[in-house]
């Protein structure tokens, strides 16, 4: 059988592909990337590294002959993954792959406010109407987005957020890249949608502790108005686009629609989940010298 990764230039796709590789024949895999000197290093292990961009699908249906089953990295290009994704789909179904497996976000719902959700939402729609076999990975917020953000928090004391009393269970990015492996070099998992999950549910108050308590210096949570934590971003060097959207994660948390606690990390890679006290230690070195 052979499987292929999309965006595989990209960090989430990088550590998938060492995940896959230790479940498959390095032949079986083909990566698909903008940028393929950037893993011609793989190939002395027998791993087709081939070009393709999603802006030209041509490329992408090209790059994909042969492969069965395809795992679909979401792309960072906000704004653009709805028309992007969408034409990669087209060119996955044109180039003969059964089974697409999409790493998405949690909740693609109207009631989720994160700005990101609508893209999701049209990616799977685009996904389950294309006719191949599918699963959705709709990956919980990143534990390691909380390391930069943790720093300005030990430097100053106060840890910024407009998440109220919501709770949510931040995955590792490497737990995510080991379930997709699981999902794509395992086979099955056809037609179901997966919430990937950190090991414990979490509030901004259990965060700061956490901060507090590896950095070994006192931080407080502190809650602001979605314009606030807007503003903050903005003033951190966000475009005020990004801005919007990196704040829309507190309102989705605050609503609550974040709040899955799944075993997935566990049942399709076969290892616990990290939590975010581990990612947060293995940081130290970073949260100390904001």
């Amino acid at each position: 059988m052979t499987i292929a990764i999309t965006g595989a230039s990209g960090r989430l796709a990088r550590i998938a592909t060492g995940f896959v590789l230790e479940r498959v024949p390095a032949s079986e895999l083909v990566l698909i990337t903008r940028s393929p000197r950037e893993l011609e290093h793989l190939t002395d292990q027998g791993v087709q590294v081939r070009y393709g961009s999603f802006d030209e699908p041509d490329s992408v249906t090209a790059g994909l002959a042969g492969v069965e089953r395809m795992l679909l990295v979401s792309t960072m290009d906000v704004g653009r993954r709805i028309e992007q994704q969408r034409k990669a789909v087209d060119a996955a179904v044109a180039a003969g792959v059964g089974h697409v497996i999409y790493t998405g976000g949690q909740a693609p719902v109207p009631d989720n406010p994160a700005v990101a959700t609508k893209e999701h939402a049209a990616t799977e729609e685009a996904i389950r109407e294309s006719g191949a076999a599918w699963t959705m990975l709709r990956m919980g917020l990143y534990a390691e987005f909380r390391v930069p953000q943790g720093a300005e928090a030990v430097a100053s004391g106060r840890y910024f957020h407009n998440a109220g009393d919501g709770l949510t269970a931040y995955v590792s990015r490497i737990d995510c890249a080991a379930a997709a492996a699981g999902a794509l070099a395992n086979g099955g998992h056809e037609n179901v949608a997966y919430d990937v999950t950190g090991p414990e549910l979490l509030s901004q108050n259990d965060v700061a502790a956490l901060l507090s308590e590896v950095s070994g210096r006192p931080v407080e949570a502190v809650e602001v108005s979605d314009e606030e934590r807007t503003e903050q971003f903005v003033a951190a060097g966000y475009a005020p686009a990004a801005a919007a959207s990196a704040a829309s994660w507190g309102k989705a948390i605050r609503a609550g629609v974040l709040a899955p606690l799944t075993t997935v990390v566990q049942d399709l890679s076969g290892r616990p989940p990290r939590s975010l006290r581990d990612v947060l230690e293995e940081h130290r070195a970073e949260l100390l010298s904001g």
